[in-house]
């Protein structure tokens, strides 16, 4: 019998991310801005909302999986377009990603 295999744990984060960003970015977008809501989400709101400990899991969640997911992405779509450094590729992608779940850390501790 063979070994379980790890790749749903690879896997999970990554679907996940594409239905974040497939599903509900886009409403999201559409609440802030106000296209559907106008006035309902105010300033206030918004800081009340990031300031709160569930708040600052909530949006974690809504920047890393889609930029993770994004990464993979860019990785596969530069193989893709003839780009077969495979290391350099996922290097930069994948540390880009790295950077940005650092610095969406740092900033959600400082909110």
């Amino acid at each position: 019998m063979a070994a379980p295999s790890h790749k749903p744990l690879v896997w999970l984060p990554f679907a996940a991310g594409g239905m974040l960003a497939a599903f509900v970015l886009p409403v999201l977008i559409l609440l802030t801005t106000g296209f559907l809501f106008p006035g309902a989400v105010t300033y206030d709101r918004a800081h009340a909302f990031a300031d709160n400990w569930l708040g600052k899991a909530v949006l974690l969640v809504l920047i890393l999986l889609p930029m993770w997911h994004a990464a993979h992405r860019l990785r596969i779509t530069a193989h893709d377009f003839g780009i077969h450094n495979d290391t350099a590729v996922r290097w930069a992608c994948y540390m880009l990603a790295g950077i940005g779940t650092i610095l969406t850390v740092v900033f959600l501790l400082a909110i």
